[in-house]
């Protein structure tokens, strides 16, 4: 078993001054905590594998391939493989989630 503190986790992100953090890599999935100020710009390319996000704090609005919707905490957004996405119109700070099947390179 391995278990992970979002705040011990969010503070190694900020500590390595990065928006993301991979915390989790196993044969067939990957997760990793993203976060992204109000304000800033997703700069976000699609992926090789299928993703879920989380959010768990923020409100921001998400696109995926031709599709857009808000989300706050508690929502949950699947992103196929491969589908353009991005994050935008952010006005909460972010903290998201991210578990990536398979595993992120």
């Amino acid at each position: 078993m391995k278990v992970f503190r979002l705040d011990d986790l969010d503070a190694e992100r900020d500590a390595n001054q990065g928006a993301y953090l991979r915390f989790l890599k196993e044969r067939t999935m990957s997760a990793g905590l993203y976060a992204l100020k109000a304000g800033d710009t997703d700069p976000q390319t699609p992926h090789a594998q299928d993703e879920i996000y989380f959010v768990v704090s923020g409100r921001a609005a998400i696109t995926v391939g031709e599709e857009t919707t808000t989300v706050a905490r508690g929502s949950v957004v699947h992103v196929p493989a491969r589908t353009p996405h991005r994050f935008h119109h952010i006005t909460e700070d972010l903290r998201v989630l991210v578990v990536f099947s398979p595993p992120e390179p």
